[in-house]
């Protein structure tokens, strides 16, 4: 290598380093600048694998940094050091591509919903999606079922799949890597196993507890784990608890695992659950009313799989039904039971307790705001709640008329909008009715 260009070529390197900080490997110290002739700088690497990233994503930081460095149009090519064994792929002797995990088309950042149960996961996935290998790494997810592991995991392959630099990802279960490692043995195929583990850019694995009592296969995937981490790859793990709850998982691992971010994934509260099966109605086109909502929140608690099987239960029954979803018929495809419905009676006794009027004057004739006001909000939640037409619920109080009826629905829900604290109440009473009528009462 002469003077000037081991000038040029350091000056090309800490361009790098300051420019792209991102793409620079421990191993870029062994590369060599063989010849700058033609208007072609060539670059020596020690085998095939480094090769490959740096065609994949080097390419135009080292042709920027060589034009910047010498001043000149330069191009730049990348060769093998043919006295390095070359480190390619050997032909694999059984199907190690089998198990790769597919992705689904849904299981993207922005059809996720985030609340207190999982803000902290969703975030650590972002930064890791946005920045492999420098965020967090590893991330390790935990939570019980259907909680949204896997969705995030796939939510980071999708972002670092479509982003300007998409690296080689290797997304599978755990199970998945055990029965390759145990085939491999049984086969002497070790070294085509490792290659495959082991040249990825990031590793994205599920249910890693079930490495739990396999000896060889914690052994092997502790190998495959520093080789990964020490070249900077990113890791990714989910199990359905901590790393140091998982059972016979030997220390070093759950050291390792515990280096990064563990970050906990909790079941939904009411409101979050809401918002999932808003976000799942919306993906499936399927139009739901906020009662609706509400009501399959409250009776689906245990996780987001469940509240999906309920809304696509909800939405085979009202095809059945003639193409209508409302409470009675929601309730009656999660219980197999008709709903008991409200009465005017039951909205007379829940009003009256809450106003401290008497039910006679309620029907009466009686104009007085202390009497109308409450009339009002029983009109107003006749509508909401029973199926009686205008008519029907204007002569129960008094002989009034449909437009009545109308104008003090209309109040109500004004009212409610301009009013936090009317709107609580109305809301209170509301939900006393609705779980009577689920519970029969």
């Amino acid at each position: 290598m002469t003077a000037a260009l081991k000038t040029v070529w350091e000056d090309i390197v800490e361009q790098i380093r300051l420019n792209h900080p991102d793409l620079v490997r421990g191993w870029f110290a062994q590369l060599v600048p063989l010849r700058l002739d033609s208007g072609t700088l060539q670059i020596r690497a020690q085998n095939q694998a480094q090769i490959r990233y740096l065609t994949q994503h080097c390419h135009r930081a080292f042709t920027e940094s060589a034009q910047a460095a010498t001043g000149r149009l330069v191009a730049v090519a990348f060769e093998a050091d043919g006295s390095q064994e070359e480190e390619s792929a050997p032909p694999l002797s059984f199907e190690m591509e089998e198990g790769q995990l597919t992705l689904n088309t849904d299981y993207v950042f922005n059809n996720f919903v985030t609340g207190p149960c999982n803000r902290l996961a969703h975030a650590a996935a972002l930064a890791v999606a946005e920045a492999p290998g420098k965020a967090y790494n590893p991330m390790f997810l935990h939570g019980a079922t259907g909680l949204g592991k896997t969705h995030l995991l796939q939510a980071i392959c999708h972002t670092i799949n479509g982003g300007p630099r998409p690296g080689r990802i290797l997304y599978l279960s755990c199970e998945t890597f055990t029965n390759h490692f145990i085939e491999a043995v049984e086969r002497g195929a070790l070294k085509q196993f490792r290659y495959r583990y082991r040249h990825v850019d990031v590793l994205v694995i599920d249910d890693i507890q079930f490495l739990a009592e396999r000896e060889r296969s914690q052994e092997e995937f502790f190998h495959t784990f520093n080789t990964l981490h020490q070249s900077q790859r990113q890791i990714v793990l989910s199990a359905d608890c901590p790393p140091s709850q998982i059972p016979s998982l030997e220390e070093r691992l759950i050291s390792r695992f515990n280096s990064g971010l563990v970050a906990l994934m909790e079941r939904p509260c009411l409101e979050t659950r809401m918002a999932i099966i808003r976000k799942k109605a919306k993906l499936r086109c399927i139009e739901i009313s906020e009662e609706v909502v509400r009501f399959v929140a409250s009776k689906v608690d245990s996780n987001i799989r469940e509240l999906e099987g309920a809304l696509i239960k909800i939405d085979a029954f009202s095809q059945t039904q003639g193409g209508r979803m409302n409470l009675d018929l929601a309730y009656e495809a999660l219980t197999g039971t008709e709903l008991q419905r409200v009465t005017i009676p039951d909205i007379l006794e829940v009003v009256t307790r809450r106003f401290s009027v008497r039910r006679s004057d309620l029907l009466s004739k009686k104009r007085n705001k202390s009497i109308a006001h409450p009339r009002q909000i029983c009109m107003y939640m006749a509508r909401e709640l029973t199926p009686l037409s205008l008519a029907e619920i204007g002569g129960y109080f008094g002989g009034r008329d449909h437009a009545t009826v109308l104008h003090a629905a209309r109040r109500i829900a004004a009212l409610r909008t301009e009013d936090p604290r009317f709107n609580y109440a109305v809301e209170e009473m509301l939900d006393q009715l609705r779980h009577e009528r689920r519970n029969g009462d």
